[in-house]
């Protein structure tokens, strides 16, 4: 089990649209640094430093392909935080039946 500090700092380390990405394509398969290049378009340094921070953090690793490096994940928590992610949601929680509703007031308010 994670600690608090260990659940944050790996949620700062995918907290970029760019690491997203790349967490979403890696779901997909073992990428190596040129597909992230076409794939995001940016630059070679630019997905390196990417792919260095999620490996740093554990989230990913990769093996030598002649001279690819293939990078895959290897944290499970990613997919299902992906999973979260990528749903639809189409409902607010309700409020609690103890407290009056912040809502329901402003609804009100606008229909007066």
């Amino acid at each position: 089990m994670k600690t608090l500090g260990q659940k944050i700092e790996l949620l700062r380390a995918i907290a970029h649209p760019v690491r997203i990405s790349i967490l979403e394509e890696l779901t997909k398969g073992v990428k190596c640094v040129s597909d992230f290049e076409k794939f995001l378009e940016i630059s070679q340094p630019n997905v390196s430093q990417h792919l260095t921070l999620l490996r740093n953090h554990r989230v990913i690793d990769f093996y030598m392909d002649g001279k690819l490096r293939c990078y895959f994940l290897v944290d499970p928590i990613i997919l299902d935080i992906l999973a979260v992610l990528n749903k639809s949601y189409t409902e607010v929680l309700p409020a609690p039946v103890c407290c009056p509703s912040s809502r329901v007031k402003n609804k009100d308010k606008m229909h007066m």
